[in-house]
């Protein structure tokens, strides 16, 4: 999966630059990208809901019918090909967890509540399991530290970890079983188990050494509900498993399509970011090129990074422009900013051109 990229006609290569590791490479504020950005962007904060409910309803209706096109199918090759396209397509319907933590609630009435009815329950990804989360990883003094649940040194440990990063998600669907049916119920009656559970398994994160804080407010209604619903859901699940109701070969298949979505979400976090921070706090400008752009003409990103994620180091540096409005939100700096700007510094060529230079620097180091 790669693409060519074009955003300018005098961008440099950003690969060519060396890149910024807050404690070894310093990066002063680019005050001027950040002034051009909050300027020709001023009219692109709003969400329209039409596209927010088209896109999600669209992905979910042909991932859930490729999902039952894979179960039914006798031929291996249709169970292959529908399997693909459910991957596909539910990874996408997966990736508006990102955008329910940044599009406030009133601006798409329902559309939290649908999303996780829908889709976050029955796929065990409830949305309380990155609400409160993400927001950290946004926040500038947090980002790439030890609090930052979304962060890892990768290209600054051991060559294996990147394989291993992608190896660990494919477990993910068998985790999640094993969290709602089991440890659920249990934590509900066991005190110190609910405070494990809470601090280590209930969120989407990266950061091995990050304690989550229990839920306060409105969120910690919207979790019980969604957390008790998952429950249910599961051991129902498993329970019809157990008893034929449900056919060994389709609940294997529904678990791989699952697997799938969660490998491919693992290798687009793979190269979300450069990953070359040591622990330190880092300016704006230096988290923004620590992050990724994959723009146009590439079509490929639009695959393995939907629902905006191809712009993720421009959503750093706008995380209120909605996903819909990234593309233009890019071209328009592009049209504005110099050729020597910072900005075209985080955008990049292709998904296997960053992974590969992940694994080159990570070898490097060690």
């Amino acid at each position: 999966m790669s693409s060519t990229i074009s955003s300018s006609k005098n961008a440099p290569k950003a690969a060519a630059e060396p890149r910024p590791g807050s404690a070894t490479v310093p990066v002063a504020e680019d005050n001027d990208m950040i002034r051009a950005a909050a300027k020709v962007t001023r009219d692109l904060n709003a969400p329209r809901p039409v596209i927010y409910w088209a896109d999600f309803l669209l992905s979910l209706a042909v991932g859930y019918g490729s999902l039952a096109g894979a179960i039914f199918s006798q031929s291996p090759w249709l169970v292959l090909l529908f399997g693909l396209i459910a991957i596909l397509a539910l990874y996408r319907a997966g990736s508006f967890i990102h955008e329910l933590t940044h599009v406030r609630r009133n601006s798409l009435p329902g559309f939290h509540f649908a999303w996780n009815l829908l889709f976050g329950v029955p796929m065990l990804i409830p949305s309380f399991m990155y609400e409160g989360i993400h927001s950290i990883h946004h926040r500038t003094k947090k980002y790439g530290t030890i609090e930052d649940p979304e962060y890892l040194p990768l290209a600054l440990m051991k060559p294996w970890s990147v394989p291993l990063f992608v190896i660990v998600a494919a477990l993910a669907p068998v985790a999640l079983l094993f969290r709602y049916a089991i440890l659920s119920p249990l934590s509900a009656v066991i005190p110190p188990l609910r405070k494990l559970v809470v601090e280590r398994y209930s969120g989407l994160i990266i950061n091995p050494d990050f304690r989550r804080k229990p839920p306060e407010g409105d969120l910690k209604r919207r979790w019980l509900a969604c957390e008790i619903g998952a429950s249910i859901w599961s051991i129902a699940l498993l329970a019809m498993v157990a008893t034929g109701v449900i056919p060994l070969r389709a609940f294997v298949i529904f678990l791989v399509v699952m697997s799938g979505s969660v490998v491919l979400n693992q290798i687009r976090t793979l190269v979300a970011h450069l990953w070359e921070n040591d622990g330190h706090e880092m300016s704006v400008t230096a988290q923004y090129l620590d992050s990724v752009n994959v723009p146009p003409p590439g079509t490929l990103p639009a695959l393995w990074a939907p629902v905006g994620l191809r712009y993720h180091a421009l959503h750093h540096l706008l995380p209120g422009v909605p996903y819909h409005n990234l593309g233009e939100a890019h071209r328009r700096l592009a049209a504005e900013l110099p050729a020597g700007s910072n900005f075209y510094r985080a955008d990049h060529d292709s998904l296997w051109a960053l992974i590969m230079g992940l694994v080159r620097g990570s070898a490097a180091r060690n």
